[in-house]
Order: structure tokens, then C-alpha cells, then sequence
């Protein structure tokens, strides 16, 4: 799927898309599985909710990963390292799709297809 239109109903797509990566940084998974479940007809926003869900499990493992790590000292240097992805890649995906562009987080783990 490439860009979207400039017409409203595609306004609206952007702005929920928008508010749903902004909502991945604040509630993690909660706002796009509320997109993913809602918006059905509109493939651009299930295509940018699988995504952001798809970042969500990827940094629920990251964080479950470095926990474990702080009892051999590395967790200390993983935690702040997957909280700066978490930020970076939240508002890298907030402006692409503010945009109309799809945005794929580098290495996200695919398991909502």
C-alpha cells in the first residue's frame, strides 16, 4: 500500500494514525489493538495498527529482556538503550504517518500479520 490521499476521509486516517503511535509511546500496545479492533475498513489504519502492535510485543520482549539482565549488570546499559528506541521509533512513526506514508519500524518482530 503506498501513500494515502489528501481527501478527509484520509485526513481523518492520518490523524488517528497519528494519535495511535503517540498513544503507543504513552499506553503502549493499548491504543493500536483499540485501532486494530475498531477500524476494520479502513486498510491503511489496520496496516499502521498491525505495525505499531507488532513494535509493542518487540519492546515488551526488550524490556522483559533487560529486567533480566539487570541481575548481570548489562540491564542497566539495555533498558535506557530499548526506552530511547521506544521514543525515536514512536515519533518517527508519528510524522510518517502524519504524512500519508506507511511507516515500518526497522526491527520490529512481525507476529500480528
Amino acid at each position: 500500500m503506498p501513500e494515502i490521499s489528501s481527501e478527509s476521509g484520509a485526513q481523518e486516517s492520518r490523524t488517528i494514525a497519528v494519535l495511535m503511535w503517540i498513544g503507543t509511546l504513552m499506553f503502549s500496545f493499548i491504543p493500536s489493538l483499540v485501532v486494530f479492533l475498531v477500524k476494520r475498513d479502513d486498510p491503511y489504519l489496520q496496516d499502521q495498527s498491525k505495525e505499531a502492535l507488532n513494535w509493542s510485543i518487540t519492546l515488551l520482549i526488550g524490556w522483559v529482556i533487560g529486567y533480566m539482565l539487570v541481575f548481570i549488570l548489562i540491564g542497566f546499559i539495555v533498558l535506557p538503550l530499548v526506552a530511547l528506541c521506544d521514543i525515536v521509533f514512536c515519533i518517527m512513526g508519528a510524522v510518517a504517518v502524519s504524512d500519508g506514508k506507511r511507516f515500518r519500524v526497522p526491527f520490529a518482530i512481525r507476529l500480528v500479520k
